[in-house]
């Protein structure tokens, strides 16, 4: 089987984890200290708050922008549940905006149209690793007076008309789950350039204290550990070089399926480094027996998403609803194909070849 993902973990990783390990200082410390202004500095932001995961980096950025009960936040029904989660963590509601369908990610042209007096900020994701169109939103962000809030979770090193994901909005937040282009085992990062916020993410993290024992506002336990850390510090060293390959093995893929009749390759936008935290191609139809055709063949696949959040059974006992028919004919069409780091030539042939005949056969 040729696999979905497969974290790349080495010596080094272990070699660091064992320092901490014999350290005895395995919480939040010295070395979640370091990876945080590392990774701040790579992402060329002014300050990194690490967390335990993408979703509480997506809560405590939440939390720090001010979103307050009844308020709305517009963003895409067509991404994982954890970005909607953490905007109902918050007790605000998600307004979904429909997304463009070449990009997959936040169309700017729906955005205004959802706007109302309760909306108090946009929270656009770069879907796959490839950046949304943060120009227009920033400037449509600034026009309503409005927080922004990338989710980043899978776009690591990603480029904007030259500027990091996430660097550019109020706010951004990204994951370190054992799929994504770099790894902690588990965990997140708020990135910012205000000092405000900066600040009252790592007491809203840390309990909602401002000094040992003295609580300032109402926080949480979503401390990284120095293991953790210890691991991202390795992994961030190598993080570009993970992502030129994912490029390197995405662009092998393009041309490889550029012409197979009912397969539609991605699309990366001008002026943008795209990371490919997936890989993930449109079938024109009979997308679920594509799948399981590519699995009979041991090609791992992933459909993500299968279903908009607005039409999630728990969001629909909620009342939450939507009109995004883009988003609704992605989740019908998308399937992702093995594009990460340890994938080889030959290994990249097998996905081609098999993809073609899938296609002779089923579209």
């Amino acid at each position: 089987m040729i696999n979905i993902a497969k974290p790349i973990i080495s010596d080094e990783e272990i070699e660091a984890v064992t320092e901490v390990l014999k350290s005895g200082m395995l919480a939040q410390g010295s070395k979640v200290e370091e990876f945080q202004n590392e990774f701040a500095k790579y992402v060329e932001a002014k300050y990194g708050i690490a967390t335990t995961s993408g979703t509480t980096a997506l809560h405590t950025a939440l939390i720090a922008a001010d979103i307050k009960p009844g308020d709305e936040i517009i963003t895409t029904p067509f991404t994982f549940a954890a970005t909607s989660n953490s905007i109902l963590y918050s007790q605000a509601t998600p307004v979904y905006a429909d997304i463009n369908p070449k990009t997959f990610n936040l169309d700017p042209e729906k955005i205004e149209e959802k706007i109302t007096d309760k909306t108090k900020a946009i929270m656009p994701v770069h879907l796959y690793g490839q950046p949304a169109d943060m120009d227009p939103i920033m400037e449509i962000a600034e026009k309503h007076d409005l927080k922004v809030i990338e989710d980043a979770a899978q776009a690591h090193g990603a480029v904007y008309h030259g500027k990091k994901i996430g660097s550019i909005g109020d706010l951004g937040c990204f994951s370190f789950y054992p799929t994504k282009n770099m790894t902690t085992g588990e965990g997140g990062m708020v990135t910012t350039n205000d000092d405000d916020l900066a600040e009252k993410s790592g007491m809203i993290r840390a309990h909602g204290e401002s000094k040992r024992y003295e609580q300032s506002l109402l926080g949480y336990n979503y401390r990284m550990t120095n293991i953790a850390a210890s691991i991202g510090l390795i992994q961030l060293k190598h993080i570009d070089e993970f992502n030129r390959k994912r490029n390197e093995n995405a662009s092998y893929l393009n041309e490889g399926l550029a012409d197979v009749e009912g397969i539609t390759t991605p699309y990366t936008a001008d002026n943008v480094t795209h990371v490919f935290h997936q890989y993930t191609i449109r079938v024109s139809k009979d997308r679920d027996n594509f799948k399981q055709y590519l699995t009979d063949n041991e090609i791992g696949t992933g459909i993500h998403y299968p279903i908009v959040l607005y039409k999630q059974p728990y969001y629909q006992t909620l009342g939450i609803t939507g009109n995004c028919p883009e988003a609704e004919k992605a989740a019908s069409q998308v399937i992702s194909l093995p594009v990460h780091p340890s994938l080889t030539t030959e290994e990249l042939d097998t996905i081609i070849e098999t993809v073609k005949k899938g296609s002779e056969e089923l579209l």
